[in-house]
């Protein structure tokens, strides 16, 4: 069966995508997929799924904590007060996606989520969770677009966010327990 869980090194059956290399195994096996709340972790989390767009994770898995430096850990009130200055050392920085379509986008981001209430985009965000479906069998019965996150791509845009597609925001659903995209017979699958 193409795209079935296979056996990693323990032996433990996981979704194929997790196995080719050891940061992958422990970001599947801790973290994707677990629920992940609060304005300044999503936004994080966000933020590097749109850095992603276009290229593999695991490329920014191996940059996530150079990303979390020059990102002053990814604090909405901090991000929203970087100045051009700021922006062309990030530009500058061999550490992490120097994309600036993805950078400027980072940057706006923070500067219009400083002005939502407190737990206003973990609301948002979590408002378009699905309600639960059957567990995937194959990687080919994973989606990359469902209309819950075309939806909340909507809402994030309508709200001043950029780089938010529906790709972008079905990745941050599957990152943040949104969704439970593990196949069924993975070790990680919680439900």
């Amino acid at each position: 069966m193409t795209g079935a869980a296979l056996a990693g090194p323990d032996g433990a059956l996981r979704c194929p995508w997790a196995l080719s290399t050891p940061d992958y195994v422990a970001y599947h096996d801790e973290e994707w997929g677990r629920p992940v709340h609060g304005d300044d972790a999503l936004y994080e989390r966000l933020s590097l799924e749109a850095f992603q767009s276009g290229l593999s994770w695991i490329t920014i898995l191996r940059r996530r904590e150079t990303f979390r430096a020059a990102f002053a850990g990814f604090e909405i009130a901090k991000v929203a007060t970087f100045d051009e200055s700021d922006r062309e050392r990030l530009l500058l920085d061999p550490g992490i996606i120097r994309n600036r379509a993805k950078v400027d986008a980072t940057l706006a981001n923070a500067r219009v989520l400083a002005e939502w209430t407190p737990g206003e985009l973990d609301e948002l965000i979590w408002s378009h969770a699905p309600a639960p479906r059957p567990a995937p069998k194959t990687l080919g019965d994973v989606p990359a677009v469902t209309p819950e996150s075309t939806a909340l791509s909507k809402a994030l845009k309508k709200r001043g966010l950029r780089f938010v597609g529906p790709t972008t925001a079905y990745a941050l659903m599957q990152a943040c327990g949104l969704v439970d995209d593990h196949l069924e017979t993975c070790v990680a699958r919680t439900g």
